[in-house]
């Protein structure tokens, strides 16, 4: 690890993640706003199938007396040692469609449970499942978020126009020189320290997601049948929804 810079790994990643959606930081900055003021500015927080750890980072520094559990199973971004020897924060390599990958974490309860751009890779029903977990781990009084790509079927028009807008801006900036998804990960695999991590990640996972994206509606009655006493969305972009939801 010595001699990685690991915050330009981070910084590297955010701009990836920013091609795809150039208002990422606008709906953390949302996010982050409801958890602080449903549970506090000094949270116990959960940063589900948590990558490289985008929003512990920015947790931590909006409330530095937060803490934070990043659990996934992705061994390249787990490997990340972005954080150092932050004592506030704890990593576990978990995979959330085990039923006993709550058995993993530090702590039976959390203030909040939050996730972005992630859950996408789950089919509806294992991420029924989830939901239904995530529901036992939020205490009373505490928070769910989920930021992803959430596509309302009812709606092909709109739908057609926000891709055909979206992709076009895509191509430009791919264009002038902008990473994608697969760039970074080429890069990763040319690293010393994350090629074999990297390696193992594309066993597990493969080159993209297969799972489903519902509607933030149905997200919203999922969660609510989960055990949340409310749920709907608190901020959207023309492809994406932040929905959260309170126990």
């Amino acid at each position: 690890m010595t001699g990685t810079d690991w915050a330009a790994w981070q910084q590297s990643w955010d701009r990836q993640q920013e091609w795809y959606m150039p208002d990422r930081e606008e709906r953390f900055r949302v996010m982050l706003d409801m958890v602080e003021a449903l549970v506090g500015p000094k949270p116990r927080v959960l940063d589900l199938a948590c990558g490289t750890g985008s929003i512990t980072d920015r947790l931590l520094r909006r409330f530095p007396e937060a803490t934070s559990t990043g659990v996934d199973l992705d061994p390249a971004l787990l490997a990340e040692g972005y954080f150092g020897d932050d004592e506030r924060v704890t990593f576990v390599t978990a995979d959330l469609k085990d039923p006993a990958w709550t058995t993993r974490l530090p702590h039976a309860s959390y203030d909040a449970v939050l996730t972005a751009t992630a859950l996408h890779w789950l089919h509806s029903e294992p991420l029924t499942a989830l939901y239904g977990q995530v529901a036992g781990l939020v205490r009373d009084g505490g928070v769910f978020m989920n930021a992803d790509h959430m596509i309302d079927e009812a709606t092909p028009r709109i739908n057609a126009a926000e891709r055909a807008r979206r992709h076009a801006r895509m191509d430009r900036e791919k264009a002038a020189g902008v990473l994608d998804w697969a760039d970074w990960w080429a890069r990763a695999a040319e690293d010393p320290v994350l090629a074999e991590p990297t390696a193992r990640r594309f066993a597990i996972y493969g080159e993209h997601a297969d799972g489903d994206m519902p509607s933030p509606a149905w997200h919203a009655d999922t969660l609510r049948a989960a055990g949340f006493g409310e749920a709907r969305a608190v901020w959207a972009s023309p492809s994406d929804t932040l929905l959260l939801a309170v126990k």
